[in-house]
């Protein structure tokens, strides 16, 4: 193996969870040329990770619908000299990518029917962590597990990028922060309701917190209700404390950096959790449908915050009934959850 690419999974919590598995492959392949291939929204992540060679984006891949665009599938990866893929993602979209771009050994997961596209195919264990999941693929490829918990070291110029951001917002450059991430891409049902993080910013106020809401442009809407049931609830204008808002306004560099100038996030089970995380913020990680013991936040420093209900976790994107699972977390749980963090 000289030239190795790695196909990131699709999602940035996945790609973050992702990474002690990637630093498997890079310390058990020091002479080897590493590539990783990702989705847009994903591969800037990589550019904060040592060890990487080369980042190459990918394009959406077509729909089921789409036959005519399958036969551009593999052109990116193509006439590279890569030797060697290894697949993160479980996809067959992945494995139709590898080997259409003549990529000799192709490497991943045997789910599906994808077994016989793949030239080592590792059976995939159930119940673990997905982080576990990762570095037991490379684990069985032959590369020794190091630490589990994903790391990321936030570079200089990010920091005073994100510094700048938040004194722009308002911020004095003395009251403490905890970020807030309301939103989370995967579905409104993985989302704690808006006036319930509007309290919580609130009650941080009145201990003279500051918060900061973090994420995508596509949590404005979310960022602006989080907003209006804060300045509602707010009862101590005067602590100097404020909501700051920067959704849709950081990269992917940016927000690593938001996070570093930070004490806590309270967030959804979303990749800006798994982001800070990695940066090494204590996290307040607020469960519904989806599974925490696969995803949840890796360490000691977490709080993982969950209401018992009969249907949880569901995995579905929208809640046809009454959202009780994030709904019966309560306020004062999560506000006694964020202050033992910080």
């Amino acid at each position: 193996m000289k030239r190795l690419v790695i196909l990131s999974p699709n999602w940035l919590g996945d790609a973050v969870m992702a990474l002690p598995a990637i630093a498997d492959v890079r310390r058990g392949a020091p002479g080897v040329s590493l590539t990783i291939a990702a989705r847009p929204a994903v591969a800037p992540l990589f550019r904060l990770v040592p060890g990487i060679d080369e980042t190459i984006v990918l394009r959406k891949p077509p729909s089921a619908r789409s036959v005519l665009a399958w036969g551009s599938v593999g052109r990116e990866l193509a006439g590279r000299q890569f030797d060697t893929a290894l697949l993160l993602p479980n996809s067959m979209h992945a494995a139709i990518l590898a080997s259409r771009a003549g990529i000799a050994e192709r490497w991943g997961y045997r789910t599906g029917l994808r077994g016989r596209l793949l030239t080592r195919a590792i059976t995939r264990p159930s119940g673990q962590h997905q982080a576990a999941s990762y570095q037991h693929l490379v684990g069985a490829l032959g590369f020794s597990n190091g630490p589990i918990e994903p790391t990321i070291q936030v570079p200089e110029e990010a920091w005073r990028a994100a510094k700048r951001l938040l004194i722009d917002s308002g911020w004095d450059e003395q009251a403490p922060l905890v970020a807030l991430a309301p939103g989370a891409a995967y579905g409104g049902a993985k989302r704690w309701p808006p006036e319930y993080f509007g309290a919580l910013a609130a009650a941080l106020a009145s201990d003279a917190i500051g918060c900061v809401m973090v994420g995508s442009a596509a949590d404005a809407a979310t960022a602006s209700e989080v907003a209006r049931s804060f300045s509602l609830t707010r009862t101590s204008p005067d602590s100097g404390a404020r909501l700051h808002d920067v959704v849709g306004r950081t990269d992917l560099s940016a927000l690593a950096g938001v996070m570093s100038l930070c004490r806590a996030l309270v967030t959804n089970d979303s990749g800006a959790m798994h982001l800070a995380a990695a940066v090494g913020l204590p996290v307040t990680a607020l469960f519904g449908p989806t599974d925490d013991r696969a995803t949840r936040p890796l360490g000691d420093r977490h709080a993982v915050l969950t209401h018992p209900v009969w249907c949880r976790p569901c995995m579905l994107r929208e809640c046809p009934l009454d959202h009780r699972c994030m709904r019966g977390i309560g306020v004062a749980a999560v506000l006694g959850a964020a202050r033992r963090t910080l």
